[in-house]
């Protein structure tokens, strides 16, 4: 992808009205991923600037002009399990994406990420990922993911999440700094057990009405 910021919060009064619909504990499940699904569909938009185009012909009903298509291919990669509730936003942009998993999760004494499980479409090298996870908390597990992406030898690669910490940010920075964060807030800190606060609690768990 053509480079943007290294990071974009990106400020939107529907954001701001839904942000606080997500950060709200009283918030229920189905309304919680309602207003997580708009959210991402701002996200998505500016997570995608940049892409590379190709210029077609194309017919009106009045005359001959020129158009675009996408000189590309997209890969949108989620970590589980979270990273679900963001995947749809992506496709309602580009429907032909393909859609790449990393299961992760983060071990609770010790606050570090523990790989489980990936699938990945293939030609990855080729393509434009778009790395996807609501929380970017410690950035354990992004940074991982990351690095587990060029492993596969992903090249061009961009972070959309919806909250971040400050100390996630400079982890992914520090470790890989060639790649965009794009977020719609980023919080005071971490606490003691790792959480964003203010935060908004579990994601997954809010997402699939697991608490």
């Amino acid at each position: 992808m053509n480079s943007i910021d290294p990071v974009t919060i990106v400020d939107h009064p529907v954001v701001a009205r839904d942000l606080t619909i997500l950060r709200n504990k009283n918030t229920s499940h189905p309304i919680f991923r309602m207003a997580l699904s708009r959210i991402a569909i701002i996200l998505a938009y500016h997570s995608l600037k940049g892409l590379p185009l190709q210029k077609i012909d194309v017919e009106t009903p009045i005359r001959k002009t020129d158009g675009f298509e996408l000189d590309t291919e997209i890969v949108v990669v989620s970590i589980l399990r979270a990273g679900l509730g963001l995947v749809d936003a992506v496709t309602q942009f580009i429907p032909e994406a393909k859609i790449g998993h990393l299961g992760m999760y983060r071990d609770e004494l010790t606050h570090q990420p523990v790989d489980y499980y990936s699938k990945l479409p293939r030609n990855i090298e080729n393509s434009h990922v778009l790395l996807v996870d609501p929380m970017l908390a410690t950035g354990g597990s992004a940074s991982d993911s990351v690095s587990f992406l060029k492993r596969k030898g992903a090249k061009n690669i961009r972070f959309m999440c919806l909250i971040s910490a400050p100390e996630g940010i400079d982890r992914l920075q520090n470790d890989h700094p060639d790649i965009s964060i794009i977020t719609a807030a980023v919080d005071e800190c971490l606490n003691e057990q790792a959480f964003i606060v203010p935060g908004l609690g579990d994601a997954g768990d809010r997402i699939f009405g697991t608490v």
